[in-house]
């Protein structure tokens, strides 16, 4: 089972989501998580728990602040996961946001301190296995630098371009190196 993370204000609906439910179809499941970082992460928790009382093996992929709770519940359960222009330090990023507005509906929602702190106590200083990752990032993210990602996790396996954007465009080219890291 992999089970893909989204990144901040988005949703399991969006691009890289229906891209990668085409391609691994009932094989991945793409959550829709809340806003508030401490409920998103026991949604996770919850299903990473469900699936491993079943024997499940779990991998997980994680664009941007899904990247970020990929790298503490990798850490966390010891499994594999694919970062995709992860967010290294979002309650530094997010620190500034303030109003937000979900890119599915249009609502609209509050990144308040608590959120941010509840980020911090997440942040994994040591991961304990930096060969469970595969970091994909574009140096032409305009919303994160890619070389935060390459310093905390600078023994991981990655695949870096030039260009592109925070969305990471053409992510489809990589799902057979993403299959290739899972097996």
């Amino acid at each position: 089972m992999i089970i893909y993370i989204h990144g901040f204000a988005s949703s399991g609906f969006g691009g890289k989501a229906t891209l990668f439910k085409k391609y691994y179809g009932d094989g991945i499941y793409c959550p829709t998580l809340s806003h508030i970082p401490k409920l998103a992460l026991d949604t996770l928790d919850q299903l990473i728990q469900m699936q491993l009382k079943n024997n499940e093996t779990i991998h997980l992929i994680g664009s941007s602040l899904g990247g970020f709770y990929s790298i503490y519940l990798a850490n966390k359960y010891n499994l594999k996961a694919v970062l995709i222009n992860p967010a290294i330090f979002p309650y530094k990023t997010l620190d500034k946001i303030g109003q937000a507005t979900h890119y599915f509906d249009m609502s609209t929602f509050e990144v308040t301190q608590g959120h941010l702190e509840f980020l911090t106590n997440l942040d994994v200083k040591l991961p304990n296995n930096e060969k469970n990752f595969l970091l994909l990032l574009q140096k032409g993210d305009e919303t994160l630098n890619y070389e935060e990602a390459v310093l905390k996790l600078e023994n991981s396996k990655m695949i870096i371009e030039e260009g592109g954007t925070h969305s990471f465009e053409g992510i489809e080219r990589y799902f057979k190196d993403i299959d290739s890291f899972f097996n």
